[in-house]
């Protein structure tokens, strides 16, 4: 019944990265009885020097980037070197990740610590007020830091490049049908590092730590997802100092507002023989703007 790629394998602490189900599946009228192959998803708490700071419903693989992709794209730490060590410990009801951060950095969480429950598709989960997303926009401003440049603009060539390679990295998308996708590939398009989860926002998260662990600069190539641009995806890759981010996908508007403030580059649709760039096109050889306001 599955006509998906064949899969098998565990993810971190021995936890099923996907499970097979019964399912009843109807084509042009008949139905087959038979099995589906389905993306996991697991409740992984992060927890900070032994206080616990998020849950998030995430994909049990890739945790220890995870735990340092978020901890910097949340601005929990300020380097990959604060993170000293990552524990991965399996529980009863999901898993937990014991991160343990440099004294100044866990003074710093504690002062601005706020509760937050994610979801898959959160985008601002755990936000207490508008008045702190109001605070936090105005911190993306190309003067103070963000997206910065490095050397001559990529090639539309390289773009299309890197996109076309990215299905074949999805090997459990390809199997469950239900994963998004982060890769990040250098300046010839050639794709080098690959992050699936169940949530767009984890992916991109795995991706910025896998960069950090590796020791590359993010700002020498560019990153692609495989989903809509939203806010806190331009917000994560600004912070990562990625100064190109590729969707598939449209953005938002919001996304392209504080994309142009943050001095990152914005491509959506970004497909066979096309995309659109809306922000900082000098980044792009030979690509107009669309301009939002």
């Amino acid at each position: 019944m599955n006509a998906r790629a064949p899969f098998t394998g565990t993810g971190d602490a021995a936890f099923a990265l996907a499970s097979s189900v019964p399912a009843a599946s109807w084509h042009d009228g008949a139905i087959d009885h038979g099995s589906e192959l389905l993306a996991e998803e697991v409740p992984v708490a992060l927890v900070y020097n032994g206080i616990s700071h998020a849950v998030m419903l995430a994909s049990p693989q890739d945790l220890e980037d995870f735990a340092i992709g978020f901890s910097l794209s949340e601005r929990i730490v300020r380097a990959a070197q604060d993170v000293r060590e990552v524990e991965v410990e399996a529980g009863p009801h999901g898993i937990a990740l014991a991160i343990h951060i440099a004294p100044g950095a866990m003074a710093r969480l504690k002062a601005t610590r706020r509760a937050r429950l994610g979801q898959t598709g959160c985008g601002l989960c755990g936000i207490d007020s508008l008045a702190w997303f109001g605070r936090e926009t105005e911190l993306h401003d190309p003067r103070g830091g963000g997206a910065h440049e490095t050397g001559s603009p990529f090639t539309p060539q390289a773009l299309q490049r890197a996109m076309a390679a990215m299905a074949g990295q999805q090997r459990l998308h390809q199997a469950t049908g239900a994963m998004h996708a982060a890769g990040w590939a250098d300046r010839d398009g050639r794709l080098l590092l690959v992050r699936e989860d169940v949530g767009r926002h984890n992916a991109l998260d795995k991706l910025v730590g896998a960069l950090a662990r590796a020791g590359i600069d993010a700002g020498d190539g560019f990153a692609l997802v495989t989903s809509r641009a939203s806010f806190e995806m331009v917000q994560k890759a600004a912070r990562a100092g990625i100064g190109l981010l590729a969707a598939i996908s449209a953005p938002t508007a919001m996304a392209v507002r504080l994309a142009d403030r943050a001095g990152l580059t914005l491509a959506g649709f970004v497909r066979a023989g096309r995309h659109v760039v809306y922000t900082h096109p000098q980044r792009l050889d030979g690509v107009p703007v669309a301009h939002v306001t």
